[in-house]
């Protein structure tokens, strides 16, 4: 695996790179004012009371908590709320027996996705990593995977550099020195506050089901994409410049990645996804994460983000897939970029991902498709960023770098080094690469070529601005 750093140079044709190894209860009834019950039940506050049950099991603070609730549930009293200024109070109900539900099921899917661990690393920015043994990893809850172990690895697509041997820290948690045993994988713990902050507790982890065509009736998610289609694809392969772009809320995202896709844009579509995002929903932070997704009915009712259900099989005990990622770029800095591969092995079918040079994460079993059990007929490259148009007005939430591609190296974000996989499991450079930004004025890019880059293309931008209100 290598993280490339690329410095500006007066020249643009010398660049350079090296190999990165370190970087870094009584219901009182009162008249206007604000009863206790209600400054206690805001959602952030009930959100602080339910985070204090492990993965494993409700601890006695929400044990009291629930107690609460039943011994509240025949006596449900109408709660006045309001905001600070506001000259008009809001009526609440608190409804016990939903919120009894909603707990209870958080509690169970938290048992059935924190698997037993042997080992726990505290990250720098306030994860736990789990090390799980590998055959107990939620893959294996799958129904056509019980009993099952890790397949080895598969043979590499022709015309990759030999596998390097040194395995870099790229991500906040492995910076420690600490990692987890051979026969382990470290999994990315999901707490409470996890599952509070979704939108859709029923839909944690998933991605909403929305129309995915890369146009102007996307439901809020907005694109700058290189993309390449009309022929059979088995893999693709690009180094994704990594960023921190500040998302401006809650249920908002911006992300970079590769889509390996089959299927119409209909409910059949199948979706192998990879890169980093910043998902202050999924994660509760604003740090660029490693992320993978799939899908195969078009997000509905199949596939996850990262090890989120049975899906994705995990080989490697030195990446934790959903980790903050380190370093980062900086603007008319220092340049950071990850490389990223995703194949068919043409022997099993399954389809893997590689990050960097040679370090095998995992595949996805070609059984959890349809269309790309046999090949894809499209690969995209690109950010994506979703607008929920706070106040009326276009969301300030940067793409890429914040910065528009015409800005160019240093300042812009880039995907580099794009390659496709054909049908003979050689690596081969895009030949029709297309570029394509669904809302110009606020995110755009700029495709081009050359002997170092080989395809290449700029892309980003900041959100709200004067051309874009």
């Amino acid at each position: 695996m290598v993280i490339m750093c690329w410095m500006d140079t007066k020249t643009r044709n010398k660049w350079g790179y090296f190999d990165h190894r370190r970087r870094q209860h009584q219901c009182t009834k009162r008249t206007n004012t604000t009863t206790d019950l209600a400054k206690e039940m805001t959602p952030g506050s009930f959100s602080n009371m339910a985070s204090s049950w492990c993965n494993k099991k409700i601890s006695s603070v929400i044990s009291v908590f629930v107690c609460f609730l039943l011994v509240v549930s025949s006596k449900i009293c109408p709660v006045s709320s309001s905001e600070t200024g506001s000259r008009h109070a809001t009526n609440q109900t608190f409804r016990p027996q939903e919120e009894l539900q909603k707990l209870k099921y958080i509690r169970d899917h938290l048992e059935k996705i924190n698997k037993p661990a042997v080992k726990t690393i505290q990250s720098p920015v306030g994860d736990l990593i789990d090390c799980v043994l590998s055959h107990q990893q939620p893959a294996f809850d799958h129904p056509q995977l019980k009993g099952q172990k890790p397949l080895e690895p598969p043979e590499r697509p022709k015309g990759l550099e030999p596998t390097g041997m040194v395995t870099e820290n790229f991500q906040l948690w492995d910076l420690s020195g600490e990692a987890c045993p051979e026969g382990t994988i470290p999994i990315r713990r999901t707490t409470e506050q996890d599952m509070l902050r979704a939108s859709s507790i029923r839909r944690f982890g998933r991605k909403l089901r929305r129309h995915v065509r890369r146009d102007t009736n996307s439901n809020g998610h907005e694109h700058a994409v290189g993309y390449v289609t009309g022929d059979q694809y088995y893999g693709a392969k690009a180094s994704i410049n990594v960023w921190a772009p500040r998302v401006s809320s809650q249920y908002e995202f911006s992300l970079s990645q590769m889509w390996v896709i089959s299927g119409s844009f209909g409910d059949d579509l199948n979706t192998i996804e990879a890169g980093w995002q910043v998902s202050p929903e999924l994660y509760g932070d604003n740090y660029p994460r490693f992320f993978t997704y799939w899908t195969s009915d078009a997000y509905q009712a199949t596939g996850c983000y990262n090890l989120l259900c049975s899906g994705f099989v995990q080989t490697n005990n030195r990446v934790a897939i959903g980790a903050a990622i380190s370093p980062t770029s900086s603007y008319s800095g220092g340049q950071f970029d990850i490389s990223l591969l995703v194949w068919k092995d043409p022997k099993h079918g399954n389809w893997w991902l590689e990050f960097g040079n040679g370090v095998l994460v995992g595949y996805w079993p070609s059984f959890l498709f349809t269309h790309l059990r046999d090949h894809a007929s499209m690969v995209q490259f690109g950010g994506e960023i979703v607008n929920s148009m706070p106040s009326g007005f276009h969301t300030s939430t940067q793409m890429g770098s914040g910065h528009f591609a015409g800005e160019g190296f240093g300042k812009a974000s880039y995907f580099r080094n794009l390659q496709v996989v054909d049908w003979d499991n050689n690596l081969l450079p895009l030949s029709n690469l297309r570029v394509l930004a669904d809302h110009p004025n606020c995110y755009d890019i700029q495709g081009g070529i050359n002997r170092v880059w080989g395809n290449y293309f700029y892309y980003g931008g900041p959100g709200r601005n004067v051309r874009c209100p």
